[in-house]
C-alpha cells in the first residue's frame, strides 16, 4: 500500500473515531472535510474492513438516554461442550448487547458465558434472565447477575 493511502486511512480513522458527522449524508460530509470524493472514502472504508484494520462501523446508542437504565451483566456456568453454540443463541437475543465466552477462575468464579442484558427495570431484567435460563436448559449449572451502578465512558483505541 502506498504511503499516501496509509496516510489517508489514518486521517479517516482519526476523523471518525469520535463518530460520524450527524448530518443527512455523513459520508459526503466526511469526504469533503478530508478533501476526497465520497466514492474514495467508501473505497478506503471497504479496504480497511476487508483487511480487519477496522472491525466494524456501527451505531453505539446511549441506552440510558433511551430509557434502558436497568442493565445487568449476567454470568452463566454452562457445560463447556455446549457453551459456543449456546452463546451464539444468547447473543442473538434482541435484549443482549454483548455475549462472550470467558475462562473460568475456580474456585471463586465458575462462570464461562457472559451476556449483557438491557431493560427498563430490574424486574424486566429478571424476566429476560428467565428467558436465557430456559434457552440454556440442562447445560446450565449456575448463574448470577451484576447490575450496573454507574455509567462509565466507553471508548475504543484513539489515534492521536
Amino acid at each position: 500500500m502506498s504511503a499516501a493511502l496509509q496516510d489517508l486511512d489514518a486521517r479517516i480513522v482519526r476523523a471518525t473515531q469520535g463518530g460520524l458527522p450527524r448530518v443527512p449524508e455523513p459520508y459526503a460530509a466526511l469526504a469533503a472535510t478530508l478533501g476526497v470524493s465520497e466514492a474514495q472514502l467508501l473505497e478506503r472504508f471497504a479496504a480497511m474492513l476487508a483487511d480487519r484494520r477496522v472491525r466494524r462501523i456501527g451505531v453505539v446508542p446511549n441506552h440510558y438516554a433511551l430509557g434502558y437504565t436497568a442493565n445487568g451483566m449476567s454470568v452463566w456456568d454452562v457445560n463447556d461442550a455446549q457453551v459456543d453454540a449456546l452463546g451464539r443463541q444468547v447473543g442473538a437475543l434482541a435484549f443482549v448487547s454483548h455475549c462472550y465466552r470467558r475462562p473460568r477462575r475456580p474456585p471463586d468464579w465458575p462462570y464461562n458465558l457472559f451476556a449483557m442484558v438491557h431493560a427498563r427495570s430490574r424486574d424486566e431484567v429478571e424476566a429476560r434472565l428467565g428467558e436465557i435460563r430456559a434457552l440454556l436448559g440442562a447445560a446450565l449449572r449456575a448463574h448470577d447477575v451484576l447490575y450496573s451502578t454507574r455509567i462509565l465512558k466507553k471508548t475504543g483505541l484513539r489515534l492521536s
